[in-house]
């Protein structure tokens, strides 16, 4: 069985509003799932191919600056 993750997580959330977005995010995160981890991949992805290069950066900021202060 093939399972295009992509497509079920914006199946699962096409009709979502931005609050239902943002519990499940807040969610996932809170409660250090890593089951939800493919699921916030697909949303950073999201994310990622609708910013501008200045968006671009600052988004690489933040990542790196957390990553070298070893906190997430």
């Amino acid at each position: 069985m093939n399972i295009d993750i992509r497509k079920s997580i914006i199946n699962n959330f096409k009709d979502s509003s931005k609050d239902e977005i943002n519990d499940s995010i807040s969610s996932s995160i809170k409660e250090n799932d890593e089951i939800t981890l493919p699921g916030l991949g697909v949303f950073f992805e999201i994310l990622w191919k609708n910013s501008d290069e200045v968006e671009k950066q600052n988004i690489l900021n933040i990542i790196s600056n957390n990553m070298k202060e070893g906190s997430i």
